[in-house]
């Protein structure tokens, strides 16, 4: 099998897998990355995204060798428990947390828009979050949280 080579978190990996395998089975299986979630395998429910560039993409059925070469970030490359991203302060800050199924993924989401657009309005919110499913009723207090993220990193 080829090697695909690409950024995980700001780390240069190497994969030896089939170029056809889906991102997200490499992502959860070889790397042990637990963060994004196997939801609908449709690329339906957001639960799997990951940022490729600077773009939110649904891991279960992008395949590996679309990522040759590429930046690939993962929840766990947000931030951690002792240096929270600023949207994972926020969404606790907001109670934006529920079974937290989802939430990887919206957080992946969210962190996509205020790469590209540090400014969002509600609206712009809502449709970057649009294509993750949340059956917790919880989009309200996400929205506030990805607002209130994107303030305080404007305050930096």
């Amino acid at each position: 099998m080829p090697n695909i080579r690409f950024r995980l978190n700001g780390v240069e990996t190497d994969i030896d897998a089939d170029p056809d395998s889906s991102l997200l089975a490499i992502l959860r299986g070889q790397l042990g990355m637990t963060g994004p979630h196997f939801g609908c395998g449709a690329g339906e429910c957001g639960a799997c995204n990951v940022i490729i560039g600077d773009r939110a993409v649904s891991a279960c059925d992008t395949p590996l060798w679309s990522v040759a070469d590429k930046d690939v970030t993962t929840i766990e490359g947000l931030g951690d428990a002792q240096k929270p991203h600023p949207l994972q302060r926020a969404f606790i800050a907001e109670q934006a947390l529920q079974c937290g199924y989802c939430v990887s993924g919206i957080l992946i989401s969210a962190a996509a828009l205020l790469m590209r657009n540090p400014n969002p309005t509600n609206a712009d919110v809502r449709a970057a979050l649009d294509r993750n499913l949340c059956r917790c009723g919880s989009h309200n207090r996400m929205v506030r949280a990805v607002l209130r993220a994107a303030a305080e990193m404007q305050a930096q």
